[in-house]
């Protein structure tokens, strides 16, 4: 650090992001290196005004709390319970037989493949299907309420994070969705 007219500035070392070494740092367009007026540094954001008593467990509670959440939990539940249940039991039953009714699972099915194989690669084959049937799920019953949840949360955490790096107390990580055409997969 170098004292300059009683102030302190960095100096940028060799390999340092945002300094004269780094071409894709553009310091008026971040906000840095920008003066109010008075001769000290501008804001990159202005503040917002944000009650005292909201924070962000605040927000996250708030929204955990609501309908739309809930209903983003039920759908979920509502699909995975049972077809966990199936495929544990479907699972159970193919140790069990395998196990136990040596026999059955000897069977021959056709030419050198036996119940016990078509059986095993019953597992693989529900494994797949079920992995095809909870991303459609998701995709078609919970993803963009999840989504509009997801801006929703950062909206409203947005301005606490905002005053907060203001004040000096936090730097948030920023995150932030950029709205492209409805016909488009996200």
């Amino acid at each position: 650090m170098e004292k300059h007219d009683g102030r302190e500035t960095a100096q940028p070392r060799t390999g340092d992001r945002g300094g004269a070494g780094d071409p894709w740092y553009d310091a008026l367009a971040s906000g840095w290196g920008e003066l109010d007026g008075t001769g000290a540094p501008a804001p990159a954001v202005p503040a917002q005004s944000v009650p005292r008593e909201r924070s962000a467990a605040g927000v996250y509670l708030e929204v955990q709390r609501s309908a739309a959440f809930q209903e983003v939990r039920g759908r979920y539940r509502r699909f995975v319970v049972p077809a966990v249940a199936i495929f544990f039991a479907w699972y159970v039953a193919y140790v069990v037989a395998a196990t136990s009714a040596p026999d059955l699972m000897a069977r021959q099915v056709a030419g050198s493949v036996n119940v016990a194989m078509v059986a095993g690669l019953g597992q693989f084959a529900s494994t797949f299907l079920l992995t095809w049937l909870y991303a459609r799920h998701a995709r078609l019953r919970r993803d963009r309420p999840a989504l509009e949840l997801r801006w929703d949360t950062q909206e409203m955490t947005r301005g606490i994070a905002d005053s907060a790096r203001m004040n000096g107390s936090a730097r948030p990580h920023g995150a932030g969705r950029v709205r492209g055409s409805e016909g488009g997969q996200w």
